[in-house]
């Protein structure tokens, strides 16, 4: 059987210290996957933020590192917990709390969309689940660690900006939307930092609502420690065509809103790590 794709690593080669995640995007589907999913691939690719690797060529380009999932989300989503199972589709599991997410058929493994219903033709057993964490998920969030690692050993702070894109929101929401936990993933300056680069390239922006962040900025988040994770939402409809497939009029417009975020919070960052080292 064709096992999952690892993540893309792309180590930092610049001098800021961030590093961009994107675990969302993968679209190397193995035959087997596909053939378990009662709707097929275009189920499947539902689930997908359409693109986002993509979207983040100029800043890595620029030398920002950057962790991109291979494995699709609907294999396992590299953005949830391991024990963040729905017993629904994972047999065995543990009938221990479900999260809200993993109710809704999102959980690590992805059971259901409000478009295609139930998606896959048999459930996974939990020796599967393991496999899919051995392949993809735990190395997607060992490549993270590493990184960061490295940005902390050098720099002494390091950002951490997991990127998404989200479906058309309900009115009142912005095409932009920055999570930072609500307060437990970075520090305050840093989230208001943020929302002003954004507003500054054009875009409307909230804070946290209603995404204030998922796993892997609760996961790798330290800001005691130097390490600011926040969590970026852009809305399709402003980078990508009308299907919501392709790449649109704005797709140069938001990858440069990605850029302008990894550069001036990644400044923003290292003169805070200045000032108070010459305090």
């Amino acid at each position: 059987m064709t096992l999952l794709a690892q993540p893309i690593v792309h180590p930092p080669r610049g001098d800021l210290p961030v590093l961009l995640s994107v675990p969302h995007s993968g679209r190397d589907y193995p035959d087997w996957l596909v053939e378990m999913a009662s709707g097929g691939h275009r189920a499947l690719c539902s689930l997908e933020d359409p693109l986002v690797d993509r979207l983040v060529w100029r800043a890595v380009q620029r030398g920002i590192g950057a962790v991109i999932a291979r494995a699709p989300r609907a294999a396992v989503d590299c953005n949830r917990a391991e024990d963040e199972v729905d017993p629904s589709i994972v047999d065995g599991a543990a009938r221990g709390p479900i999260t809200a997410r993993a109710r809704g058929g999102l959980g690590i493994i992805p059971s259901r969309t409000q478009q295609h219903g139930f998606l896959w033709r048999r459930i996974v057993t939990p020796g599967q689940l393991g496999e899919r964490l051995d392949q993809a998920h735990r190395p997607y969030h060992r490549a993270i660690e590493e990184q960061l690692q490295l940005l902390l050993d050098r720099f002494g702070c390091a950002l951490l900006l997991d990127c998404h894109s989200m479906p058309p929101p309900g009115r009142g929401v912005p095409p932009v939307v920055v999570g930072d936990g609500r307060g437990r993933t970075a520090d305050e300056w840093i989230s208001n930092e943020a929302l002003r680069i954004i507003h500054g390239q054009g875009f409307n922006a909230c804070l946290n609502d209603p995404f204030a962040g998922g796993h892997v900025i609760e996961r790798h988040a330290a800001p005691a420690r130097g390490v600011q994770a926040l969590q970026l939402e852009i809305d399709r409809r402003y980078y990508l065509d009308a299907a919501l497939r392709e790449p649109g009029d704005g797709f140069d417009r938001a990858s440069r809103l990605i850029d302008a975020l990894a550069v001036e919070l990644g400044e923003a960052l290292l003169n805070a790590r200045f000032a108070t080292a010459a305090e």
